[in-house]
């Protein structure tokens, strides 16, 4: 089977700007699933193993897309580092939720895919974010969560909050390339501006999709509990815990070998299975 990778496609966003996504599809005349993978903070379309799970999703018949978010940090002459640490600052969940209904838009008319068999599967912040799209768009009939937050109202606490009110940034460090990560304080503005809109308890509750919640028993940066909240926020989902696993299924950045850590790749089979299954 002829594997095509059609990498670093420009999207524009009217609302953001340009940003980039990459298609992985099997060379064929029938229409095909597509499935649009939503990454986390501080994340991007090329970290770690996402190429071969894309590429594996597309050995089983998707059409898999993979995406940064236009104020992740990346650029469109940068797609894998954090460039513009003035964008990451930019950044908010209207932003994100924009550039995500973009990408749908754009791919959903793409001439191999079927534009009834739409899926989301969203890693880390990226989870809540596809649950709020998922929510607010008929269009889509599968989700699937990976190590998925239940909430997006993450932000800092007491003095450190009042901290970042009155400087109007704070930074968090990021561990694997130790630069210093800016927050503006608009970010916590446009989520206060549209609270009921990113209530990700209430969009669970809402989902219509079928939906699959995947967590790792050993993450350690978004507790397994947040799993366990959101398959009792909506019993109709099938949640699916994987021992051991920690935030990223095994994988890191950069990720040097051409297959997938061993948990990563159980997900990745238990995705495939659940979608064929469901759609």
């Amino acid at each position: 089977m002829n594997i095509i990778k059609n990498k670093n496609i420009v999207i524009s966003n009217p609302e953001t700007k340009d940003f980039l996504a990459d298609a992985f599809y099997p060379e064929t005349n029938e229409k095909l699933p597509l499935v649009i993978f939503v990454h986390g903070y501080k994340g991007y379309k090329d970290w770690g193993a996402w190429d071969l799970m894309a590429e594996r999703f597309a050995q089983a018949g998707f059409y898999f897309v993979k995406f940064n978010f236009s104020h992740n940090g990346t650029t469109v002459e940068d797609s894998e580092n954090f460039a513009d640490l003035e964008a990451f600052g930019n950044n908010n969940y209207s932003k994100e939720l924009s550039d995500l209904g973009c990408v749908i838009d754009y791919f959903a008319k793409e001439n191999s895919v079927d534009e009834d068999k739409i899926s989301l599967i969203g890693h880390s912040r990226g989870g809540g974010i596809s649950i709020i799209k998922t929510a607010e768009d008929i269009r889509i009939h599968g989700l699937i969560t990976l190590a998925s937050v239940d909430t997006l109202e993450r932000f800092p606490k007491n003095e450190a909050f009042e901290n970042w009110k009155k400087e109007g940034v704070y930074f968090a460090e990021n561990g694997r390339t130790k630069q210093q990560m800016p927050h503006y304080f608009q970010f916590f503005e446009d989520f206060e501006t549209h609270y009921h809109r990113f209530d990700v308890e209430r969009c669970m509750e809402m989902a219509k999709a079928h939906v699959l919640v995947v967590h790792g028993t050993a993450d350690e940066s978004v507790s397994v509990k947040n799993a366990d909240h959101l398959h009792i926020l909506n019993p109709n989902t099938e949640l699916f815990l994987v021992e051991n696993a920690n935030h990223t299924f095994g994988a890191k950045e950069p990720w040097g070998e051409n297959f997938m850590p061993y948990e990563l790749a159980k997900v990745t089979e238990k995705c495939i299975e659940f979608l064929n299954e469901k759609l």
